[in-house]
């Protein structure tokens, strides 16, 4: 893990340019990519301790192109997974909109904010929270029909059903034909909260969801990075990069407690 994040080595995923100028030192750069996510400034607004903005820019692009954003997070979800940091059998499924003020691409009337654009994050997490997937849409596409490519989008490879059995805890947003197929596609057990019914306890009171609030929870850690807050990227593959930096972030602190623990 220190060697991902303390020097990352990205010879065969991000090769150093044949000619021209030497490319900027990876462990600044991703300095500056976290700062930008965490205080939600413009890139030319960076500080002037980071290097270029033009040069950290093109470096998160690339890296996202490349898929080395996807590889850092892979193998931090693997490490702690070793650790024994990953519940693999509650897994639940949400999502959450979000403004989009210069428009762009996976972007749609927002149905909550009077139609302006808006684009939508898709997340599923594991029953302590950690990101396992993410993916975006426009604000007016269905829960239900990003479940699918959210389900396909996990980082690394679920294990195997007949070792640990599989629940996935979803809202009333799930509760149709569409949400109902890609459960079953995945092999996932269902948890779904029928429309129209109350969840209620043996005494037949209401009380809270056992795990979908974990999900909820997850969304709300996301929020506390101000580049997730609005989306002012135009491109679609740069919001989902940055909110995939996001999740690397949550999945580095739970191993440097795992790794630091006793």
């Amino acid at each position: 893990m220190k060697a991902l994040l303390h020097g990352y080595s990205t010879e065969e995923s991000d090769p150093p340019n044949p000619i021209g100028r030497k490319r900027i030192d990876a462990r600044a750069a991703l300095d500056a990519i976290i700062f930008r996510l965490r205080s939600g400034c413009q890139w030319n607004q960076l500080p002037s301790e980071f290097p270029d903005d033009s040069s950290v820019h093109r470096t998160f692009q690339r890296w996202e192109q490349n898929g080395v954003l996807d590889q850092i997070w892979a193998t931090l979800v693997e490490e702690c997974d070793e650790l024994g940091g990953v519940d693999w059998q509650w897994q639940s499924a949400d999502a959450a909109m979000a403004k989009a003020r210069f428009g762009g691409d996976e972007i749609g009337p927002n149905p909550t904010d009077r139609a302006k654009p808006g684009t939508k994050r898709s997340v599923l997490v594991e029953a302590d929270g950690g990101p396992l997937a993410v993916v975006i849409g426009a604000a007016n596409v269905h829960d239900c029909k990003l479940l699918e490519s959210t389900l396909k989008a996990i980082i690394v490879e679920r294990p195997s059903l007949q070792k640990i059995e599989q629940h996935l805890c979803l809202d009333k947003g799930y509760d149709n034909p569409t949400g109902r197929n890609a459960i079953e596609k995945h092999q996932y057990i269902p948890h779904i909260r029928r429309i129209g019914e109350e969840k209620l306890d043996e005494q037949h009171q209401k009380r809270y969801p056992a795990r979908r609030w974990v999900v909820e929870r997850t969304l709300g850690w996301l929020s506390k990075c101000r580049a997730l807050l609005v989306r002012y990227d135009k491109k679609a593959c740069n919001y989902l990069g940055i909110i995939k930096i996001a999740c690397t972030l949550l999945w580095y602190r739970r191993c440097w407690r795992l790794s630091n623990a006793g």
